[in-house]
């Protein structure tokens, strides 16, 4: 992020434009949405410019900017349309402490001005950094679709309660007050007039008043495999709610994104055979803040009840009374199949599949080796990497055939995912040239198909 989002005072502060052709039209036409002080510096002004200045809205000088022009004032565009005429301008600004804007200019910009949603007093800027204008206005345009133009209405008459609304506890109680009223009791009643809007809020803090306060509760989240876009609605829901987040090492930097800001974020991560947070210490955590009464998410990848010690962490909760509910997510073996564009399971090859963890409590895993070993099965393998020459020697043991396909994805449905296609008999040999660093899954039984596999160079080309 090269340009830091922030919402800038500008009631009562000066803004100072020089230009007065179509770049600064467009400036002025969402300046004006401000209560700042507009001066304008246009030897020939657009006749709009001149109507806004005989309605008092800005201050026309029919001059080109000179030195004392920007004293004072808090930001200055620069709309001239002419490189020179900006850079003169931008100088003159730049020395008298404004911050500048250059309109097309990016890079000799310290500011730039984003797309905006308009609902009064609830604003969306929507910022692409230069890189793609057309962007930022298609999700504006998707915005000012989805938001009702009421959105401002309840918003104002909501500010003006604020301070009544602090009767109720600080966090979470307000919280769930604000969220009945914004999508619940203000939409319904708003069709009947800023009145009934105010009766209405006036009911519901009674009603939230007169709550008791909610029980701790642990949301056991399946985070998915990386990819944010494969995220259920459920558990986002889940995330926007959380007062605390308990996550796993494999949970992707996107998805914690999606939390609220002011939730707290614990990191509990777990590496086989590497440093780890002990399960107690898990299950003390869960039940300290579920006993605080907060809602906590525990996020673990891919899904909760797929190798992720789920029993163990309901047990401690039950143990002490506490509610819980399990959000399932898309395991990462459903991930990685699709990338490879197979399916775990075909009519005529096989007709069950195997899920298998390389490495348990006690070291490599044990399987039905025997079972696996027979031609046309499939097995999706978690944790597979460290274990690999200890599953190809009982595979072999058993009688497996050395061609059997084996296939590796690493980072499954993430930016940075890879590929390994290999055989029963160079696995532990290619894994180990392919130095695989992150979480992979262990396809036995499987190989990409050909449309698949160029997908995917497509798209590792493209990242690089």
């Amino acid at each position: 992020m090269d340009h830091f989002p922030i919402f800038l005072s500008t009631k009562g502060q000066r803004i100072v434009l020089s230009g007065g052709g179509e770049a600064a039209l467009a400036k002025l036409r969402l300046l004006l949405k401000t209560q700042a002080k507009i001066s304008v510096f246009a030897p020939t002004p657009a006749p709009e410019i001149a109507a806004w200045a005989d309605a008092d809205r800005l201050t026309l000088h029919t001059r080109a900017l000179r030195h004392g022009d920007v004293l004072c004032a808090k930001l200055f565009y620069a709309a001239d349309e002419d490189d020179a005429e900006d850079a003169r301008t931008a100088a003159i600004a730049r020395a008298e402490g404004a911050l500048v804007n250059i309109v097309d200019n990016l890079h000799d910009s310290a500011f730039i001005t984003p797309a905006i949603v308009d609902r009064d007093p609830v604003t969306i800027a929507i910022g692409t950094e230069g890189a793609a204008p057309v962007l930022a206005r298609a999700i504006k345009a998707d915005l000012e679709e989805r938001l009702p133009a009421t959105l401002g209405t309840l918003a104002r008459i909501g500010k003006g309660f604020r301070k009544m609304a602090d009767a109720l506890p600080f966090g979470r109680a307000r919280r769930d007050f604000w969220r009945d009223y914004y999508f619940a009791a203000g939409p319904r009643a708003v069709a009947d007039g800023k009145t009934a809007v105010e009766n209405a809020l006036s009911t519901l803090l009674g009603d939230h008043q007169s709550r008791a306060a909610r029980a701790g509760h642990i949301a056991f989240v399946g985070g998915g495999p990386g990819d944010p876009e494969l995220l259920t609605l459920k558990a986002r829901r889940a995330l926007d709610e959380a007062d605390v987040v308990i996550y796993d090492r494999l949970i992707s930097p996107e998805i914690l994104e999606l939390a609220r800001r002011e939730a707290l974020m614990i990191d509990v991560g777990k590496e086989g055979f590497g440093p780890s947070t002990a399960q107690e210490t898990i299950n003390d955590l869960l039940v300290e803040h579920g006993q605080s009464g907060a809602q906590v998410v525990r996020l673990k990848s891919g899904d909760a009840t797929v190798f992720g010690r789920l029993d163990e962490e309901i047990d401690a909760v039950d143990a002490h009374g506490i509610g819980w509910h399990i959000v399932p997510g898309i395991t990462s073996a459903s991930a990685a199949v699709a990338t490879i564009g197979q399916s775990l399971t075909k009519r005529g090859r096989n007709a069950s599949v195997r899920f298998l963890t390389g490495h348990d409590m006690k070291g490599f895993a044990d399987h039905d080796w025997a079972a696996l070993a027979r031609p046309g099965e499939v097995a999706a393998i978690y944790m597979g990497k460290k274990s690999a020459r200890f599953i190809q020697g009982r595979l072999l043991m058993h009688g497996a055939d050395r061609s059997t396909p084996v296939t590796l994805v690493e980072n499954a449905s993430r930016a940075n995912q890879r590929i390994v296609e290999t055989t029963l008999d160079r696995l532990p040999t290619d894994l180990a040239a392919a130095d695989l660093a992150g979480p992979a899954l262990t396809f036995y039984g499987l190989a990409p198909r050909a449309a698949a596999r160029a997908t995917t160079e497509f798209f590792q080309e493209e990242m690089a």
